[in-house]
């Protein structure tokens, strides 16, 4: 049975300050179950309750299990995770999701790493990967645009220097210059986790230039939903199939809501249409 799991940054919650409007949490939660979904990661840390017990009891109530939670941290300085690690492994889930953040608010600038701070973005990945481990946990490094692995060469630079496996999330890897499919066949054994998106490759190579930040290439809709943009997750899931990947899919278009309370319907439009995509895939 294929594991199937939603992510509150499809309904445009983010822990970039000033991202857009947050929904509230029974909102989200109440969508995913009514479109079918049994599970989700946690979202941004703070969004969904910080104790063991009452964030039991709200997934409980929506009938939702918890996958694991993103967690973005400057990994070249000396990164700990214990708070989220702790609520995760209190809770059930099963992954923490790590992105290399640089230590600025938001995705849009990327100062340069030396190989020192390189070589310690390494070594506190694998050593978080380790304490977690402690606590049921497995861990995946998540490529992601504004981090410091988010280009084709700092991906491949990760591969090589570090045994954890990735998070493939088909929309930052394209962003970022890596084909996810090409990446999935050349090392498939490296698959631990799967965020699902669909990208607009015009407006990817918009930010891969410099026209566009990541900011304003997600408000001018850089992400649909899936089968409506330039990723080939046919041939994808294909190859994650043929190579007995049996971990987590985790539907996941980064959405920003504005102003207008018109547009909160969108995020769960866009989210029965990815689902209903993914079924003619899967059938």
């Amino acid at each position: 049975m294929t594991k199937l799991a939603a992510a509150p940054i499809s309904w445009g919650v983010c822990e970039v300050p000033g991202w857009g409007r947050v929904l509230p949490p029974a909102t989200v939660l109440a969508e995913m179950a009514e479109l079918g979904l049994t599970a989700t990661e946690l979202g941004p840390p703070g969004y969904l309750p910080t104790s063991p017990t009452e964030l039991r009891a709200i997934l409980a109530e929506h009938h939702l299990g918890l996958v694991g939670g993103f967690y973005a941290t400057p990994l070249h300085r000396s990164a700990t995770v214990d708070m989220v690690a702790e609520l995760l492994a209190e809770t059930g889930a099963e992954v923490l999701v790590l992105a290399a953040a640089t230590g600025l608010d938001g995705y849009d600038e990327r100062p340069a790493l030396s190989d020192g701070e390189w070589a310690a973005l390494v070594e506190n990945a694998g050593r978080i990967a380790d304490h977690v481990a402690a606590m049921g946990l497995r861990t995946v490094l998540h490529p992601h645009v504004g981090t410091h692995v988010e280009t084709r060469a700092e991906v491949e630079r990760f591969l090589h220097d570090s045994d954890l496996p990735l998070c493939v999330d088909t929309g930052h890897l394209l962003i970022g210059g890596t084909d996810p499919v090409d990446l999935v066949r050349r090392h498939p054994h490296r698959v631990g986790h799967v965020h699902l998106k669909d990208v607009r490759q015009d407006l990817a190579e918009q930010v891969r230039q410099g026209g566009l930040t990541y900011t304003e290439a997600v408000a001018q809709g850089i992400y649909t939903p899936l089968g409506a943009g330039d990723v080939d997750l046919e041939t994808l899931l294909k190859l994650l199939r043929d190579n007995d990947y049996d971990g987590w899919y985790v539907l996941e278009q980064d959405t920003a809501l504005g102003a207008d309370p018109a547009e909160d319907g969108k995020p769960r439009e866009h989210t029965r249409q990815s689902l209903g995509h993914l079924r003619e895939l899967w059938s």
